[in-house]
């Protein structure tokens, strides 16, 4: 599709922690920097990757802030900034808006649950009319975390009560179906539908996806440009299967730590490994498991993500 504020590839960035667990800046906005010079188109940034819900207001504006202070483009990020209440997802939505960011990913309310499409409509319209104009609001459906999926109906009726602003959504579900039925739902429209399940990705992009989100394009940036890029042929072939094994190697280890184990010992800097409770880091068992399985796609090793660790450490 054409028009889209996010289109193409986009990381959902990991967020670096220091040893006293305090937002460490410095690695991660090299870390971003890395990604938008080595396939990344933008970022999604404090989103279940990023552990958005391990961090606080403060933490979480402070991140922000800082990425774009150091010169990342708050034009290539869309932070993610859904709460259980109204208030809070406001405050950090006009936040992004002041920073420059083009579009917000907005989880629905995630601790009551079973909540009913009128409730959930409700709550969407009211962090929208709150917030006000200049920013596009972006859903984000991950029912395996928050436990609210939301249904085509309710995107329907929150793309026709909010055109232009109600803008695309990230499926974070994995399921084909659910995908594809967002997809022959509003893509013609000009609704912009990110898959969050890097296998899918081409598959996709052939029925008119935008682009992607993903956790795994935090290493497999690359391949997945090529995807976009190519779409159909060989080369998009092999690179979509390079992708299909690094999610493979990505799913041996829990995820998020997983990927944390791979940048550390990419970049020889063992503060990647430093992870916010409840995740907790991989044993050394776990972590030569991730490591061997990477190592097994012939991915590895990823170009100038090296430099980055002997920059910090220089």
């Amino acid at each position: 599709m054409t028009g889209a504020l996010y289109a193409g590839v986009n990381a959902a960035l990991i967020t670096a922690v220091g040893a006293d667990l305090s937002p460490d800046h410095a690695r991660t906005v090299r870390f971003a920097k890395w990604l938008l010079s080595h396939g990344c188109n933008s970022l999604g940034v404090l989103g279940t990757t990023g552990e958005a819900a391990s961090f606080g207001l403060a933490e979480r504006r402070g991140i922000l802030e800082a990425l774009v202070d150091a010169g990342v483009p708050a034009a290539r990020l869309m932070p993610g900034t859904g709460l259980p209440n109204i208030t809070d997802t406001v405050e950090l939505s006009r936040h992004a808006r002041e920073l420059g960011c083009p579009g917000v990913l907005v989880l629905p309310p995630f601790y009551y649950k079973a909540p009913t499409d009128d409730g959930l409509f409700a709550y969407y319209a009211e962090v929208i009319e709150r917030t006000g104009p200049g920013l596009a609001f972006y859903l984000y459906h991950f029912p395996a975390q928050s436990a609210v999926p939301l249904s085509v109906e309710l995107v329907g009726r929150l793309i026709e009560a909010f055109p232009g602003t109600v803008r695309g959504i990230k499926d974070s579900t994995g399921d084909a179906a659910q995908t594809e039925a967002y997809l022959r739902a509003f893509a013609a429209s000009g609704f912009e539908v990110y898959p969050g399940g890097d296998s899918l990705f081409q598959r996709m992009l052939g029925l008119g996806a935008a682009g992607c989100i993903t956790a795994a394009t935090n290493l497999t940036c690359g391949f997945a440009q090529t995807v976009y890029t190519k779409r159909t042929g060989p080369e998009a072939d092999a690179a979509q299967a390079m992708m299909n094994a690094c999610r493979a190697a990505a799913a041996t280890v829990p995820l998020i730590p997983g990927l944390r184990e791979i940048i550390a010992r990419s970049t020889g800097d063992e503060g990647w490994r430093h992870i916010r409770p409840p995740h907790t880091p991989l044993t050394r068992e776990e972590g030569d498991r991730a490591w061997a399985a990477w190592q097994a796609t012939g991915a590895l090793p990823l170009p100038g993500l090296a430099d980055i660790g002997m920059a910090l450490a220089a």
